[in-house]
Order: structure tokens, then C-alpha cells, then sequence
């Protein structure tokens, strides 16, 4: 199989879907691969790197499009680049259709086959292309947040670990997964008071059982949710509902509860956000403010840190990859559950339930294309 990566272009997106130690792999199996000129030098792996493990270099992406059967990303396609996909390509990328009417029937029309990472599922259930920068983003929402509470970056001047004689700040984390957890764990390194919310129980319990002391758990319902918020200095919302749009938790008029000059951080942000009053921003303009809450809403927020991102990332998805152009989706998809439920669209057809609910589109299940 062709596989082309084409060098990102959302803003100050750094990460490469492809180290060159994977393009080395995939030509080992027989496949070609063809990466964008300086596509990977944001993550610190130039072109020579690409060259040496047997890759081709392209000119431009139009170049990667027109000649790639599969094509790999990090972040979904741009309106720049709809008019590049080919009908029956295979597009393997993070996709987020819910958050997105215009990207998802921009990809629907194209008639392509969408492999969003997002959606690839676990043995357990767990969604194993989402960890790694899930892991990466509860980290950053934790420094970030961190950051814009100094008060030169326009926060309260709150120092999250606080010093003898002072209480430490107090940062509030919506959502006990992936996010949530990474995102408790440096608040809590910090020395800062930390409280996570959730709806599952024995999240909860199993949470309250690994956390440091410094962390306590709660029950997720609006009364809890408008009680701890009223003296945050920090709130990270991490909620996620597999390939749907995030539930709005934090209302507008929840977030005047908040401190003066507090901060929130929605991970969610590119699944809609779970504080009503969040849109996306971009790391060259991440902030803004509210209700007189500092917002940061960076879509992308381990775009920031692209060489450990690009690592995490592709140790995740190489092995999918290999399958995908080994096999060629419908087998790979039969072959693979896992696979199967990262399919989100298939030639025109929404194949992923969440994705056409979001917009009123028509569903159609996998299994009766692929059958």
C-alpha cells in the first residue's frame, strides 16, 4: 500500500503522524511511503531521517494526496485540504465528527474511509489511540492552567502548591479518566488541593484508592459541580463520551460563581467542551476571558509539546497502521474490532452512530457494507 503523511497544518501543530523508525517498518512489509517535505521537522526528525529509513519526499501535499492509498495525520483535514482527498482513500487521523458539522460532511461527500483514532477501541473498552495524548493534555491542562494563574499572564496570582503559612491552590478536575487522572496528578504533585468529580462509582473508589491524600473524590451532579467551583482557583474539564459531543457541565451562569480571575481548562474542547462558555484556540492566542475566568481552550494542546506528542502517539498507532495497510480496511475491519469501531465513515455512508445523531444524519451500520 502507498501511505502518504502530509505536514500538518492546523495552527502551531508540530506533531507528524509517522516517526521514521515506523516508515522503516511499513517499507519492511512491502509498503511505500511518501512523507511531506519538512514534515517532521517540528518534531525534531528532518527529512534526511525519512530518506534514510526508506521514505520518499514530496513536494507539497497535493503531491502526498494524489499518490497515497492511505493517508496518516494527527489532526483532522482542514477545508485547505478537502479538496485533496480521493474518493476510497483511507483517511487515519483523529476526526472528532461530532464537534465538527462542516468537517463531517465535507468527509462524507469525499466518499473516502474515515479511521478516526479516536473511536479505535481496546480489548477492555478502553480507546488506546486517545491515551497517550489524553495523557499528554491532562498534563498540560495542569501546567497550563498553572501558568495563567500568574498574575502577569492576567490570573489571581495564585501559586498552585501555595508555602508554609498559605493554603495551596485549589484545582477542581471534571472527569476520572485518562485526562482527569494525568490532570489530578500534577495538580496533586503540585501540592495543590484537588478535588475530582465523576459519575461512575467505582471510578471514584478506584480513584480514592490510588490518588495521593492531597486528592479527594466527589459524586458529579450540578449541586456538587456549583459548590467547588464557587472557590476554585483552577478547573479542568476532562469529560469524554466516545465519539459524541461533550456534555455541557459548567453552565454561564455556573462559571460567575467562579473567583475573579480563576482559570479554566477544557480538554474537551474538540468534542464540543464541557463548560458551555468554551470555544476552540489555538496556542498562538490560547486565552480568553468570560464571566472574568481566564479560558483556555486549546484544541490541540500536545501540538505544544511535539517531540514528546509525536512519540507517544505513534507508538500507539503504528501497529494500526501495519494492519490497515497489510489487510486494506474491509479486511483489517472484519479481522479487527477494534478497527472495525474506528471506522466512522465509509464511502458516504456515517457509519458511527454517535457521529450521525450529532448532526440528524442517516446511519447505516458497517456490517451491512462490508458484508
Amino acid at each position: 500500500m502507498k501511505i502518504g503523511v502530509p505536514k500538518e497544518i492546523k495552527p502551531s501543530e508540530n506533531r507528524i503522524a509517522l516517526l521514521p523508525v515506523g516508515a522503516e517498518q511499513l517499507i519492511a512489509r512491502g509498503h511505500e511511503v511518501y512523507i511531506e517535505t519538512d514534515a517532521g521537522v517540528g518534531s525534531g526528525f528532518d527529512n534526511d531521517a525519512y530518506i534514510a529509513a526508506g521514505a520518499k519526499i514530496l513536494s507539497t501535499p497535493a503531491e502526498v494526496f494524489e499518490t497515497a492509498e492511505m493517508i496518516m495525520k494527527v489532526k483532522e483535514p482542514l477545508p485547505a485540504e478537502f479538496p485533496l482527498i480521493k474518493e476510497d482513500q483511507i483517511l487515519f487521523t483523529y476526526f472528532h465528527f461530532a464537534a465538527g458539522e462542516e468537517l463531517t460532511l465535507a468527509i462524507r461527500d469525499t466518499k473516502s474511509i474515515a479511521i478516526a483514532y479516536e473511536t479505535v477501541s481496546g480489548c477492555n473498552g478502553e480507546l488506546p489511540l486517545l491515551i497517550p495524548m489524553s495523557e499528554v493534555a491532562g498534563r498540560m491542562a495542569t501546567q497550563e492552567g498553572a501558568k495563567y494563574l500568574e498574575h502577569r499572564m492576567g490570573g489571581r496570582g495564585v501559586l498552585l502548591g501555595g508555602v508554609p503559612g498559605v493554603l495551596p491552590g485549589k484545582v477542581v478536575v471534571l472527569g476520572g479518566g485518562v485526562v482527569g487522572t494525568n490532570a489530578a496528578k500534577m495538580a496533586a504533585g503540585l501540592g495543590a488541593r484537588v478535588i475530582m468529580m465523576d459519575l461512575d462509582l467505582e471510578r471514584l473508589r478506584y480513584l480514592d484508592d490510588v490518588m495521593p491524600s492531597n486528592v479527594n473524590t466527589m459524586m458529579s451532579n450540578p449541586e456538587n459541580i456549583r459548590r467547588e467551583i464557587s472557590d476554585a482557583d483552577l478547573v479542568v474539564g476532562a469529560v469524554l463520551i466516545a465519539g459524541a459531543k461533550a456534555p455541557h457541565l459548567i453552565t454561564r451562569d455556573m462559571l460567575k460563581l467562579m473567583p475573579r480571575r480563576s482559570v479554566v481548562v477544557d480538554v474537551a474542547v474538540d468534542q464540543g467542551g464541557c463548560i458551555e462558555t468554551c470555544k476552540p484556540t489555538t496556542h498562538d492566542d490560547p486565552v480568553y476571558t468570560v464571566e472574568n475566568v481566564l479560558h483556555y481552550c486549546v484544541a490541540n494542546m500536545p501540538g505544544a509539546v511535539p517531540f514528546t506528542s509525536t512519540i507517544a502517539l505513534t507508538n500507539a498507532t503504528l501497529p494500526y497502521a501495519i494492519e490497515i495497510a497489510d489487510l486494506g480496511a474491509e479486511k483489517a475491519a472484519l479481522k479487527h474490532r477494534s478497527i472495525y469501531d474506528g471506522i466512522n465513515m465509509y464511502k458516504g455512508k456515517v457509519t458511527y452512530d454517535a457521529v450521525a445523531e450529532a448532526f440528524g444524519l442517516e446511519y447505516t451500520p458497517l456490517d451491512e457494507l462490508l458484508s
